[in-house]
């Protein structure tokens, strides 16, 4: 009998009481473990601010089949105790070798790239994302901010971690303008029509 695949779900918003109480990003995360439970699939969670075991985090990467990031993006990027995560998640994982051995080079063999020691192939990682920006600030050269950049260009600074470590990066899902003309309960509805199409999920 097979298994049932696993899916890691890490919520990283950061309250700001009275101001960003985490009830957006919490909506998208219960939509995908709602999607991912359906599909027949096992759920394990991480809400960062709650806590967290760095060795255990590094099992659960281990389980998974799939990991999703859920983060507002607060000044470009995620929270800064998804940093933090990353540091000593990501430092266990190297310590133990079980993310990686190594940055791939190697003396032995000069055509080896940086970026390719990673012991994690098969896995595929995607990041939900909240944002103040609107989707028109994206893909468009003459925005004055982005200069064309899309959304995963921005986002890359999370997405390298894992594609170091050898996961497959799958199209990120975005939420636009939250706080002026965003369509959230519409990017609310369609999350999981894109989890299916991402993941290959029937």
């Amino acid at each position: 009998m097979t298994s049932a695949k696993k899916v890691l779900l890490i919520n990283t918003h950061l309250t700001y009481p009275n101001w960003s109480e985490g009830l957006l990003n919490d909506s998208f995360n219960q939509k995908a473990k709602d999607f991912f439970i359906e599909k027949g699939f096992e759920v394990l969670e991480t809400k960062v601010e709650n806590g967290y075991d760095a060795n255990e985090e590094v099992e659960k990467h281990i389980e998974a089949d799939i990991i999703i990031l859920q983060t507002p993006i607060n000044w470009f990027g995620a929270p800064w105790i998804y940093k933090k995560y990353v540091d000593e998640v990501f430092n266990s994982g190297l310590q133990s070798a079980k993310f990686l051995s190594g940055d791939g080079r190697t003396r032995e063999d000069l055509t080896k790239q940086y970026g390719t020691g990673g012991k994690m192939e098969g896995k595929k990682f995607m990041v939900c994302a909240t944002w103040n920006a609107p989707k028109a600030s994206f893909g468009d050269p003459s925005q004055t901010l982005f200069e064309g950049r899309n959304t995963a260009d921005v986002l890359i600074q999370i997405t390298s971690n894992y594609r170091f470590c050898g996961v497959e990066i799958v199209q990120d899902y975005n939420c636009f303008d939250i706080f002026k003309d965003g369509d959230i309960a519409g990017d609310l509805k369609n999350y999981p029509n894109h989890l299916q199409e991402a993941f290959g999920i029937d």
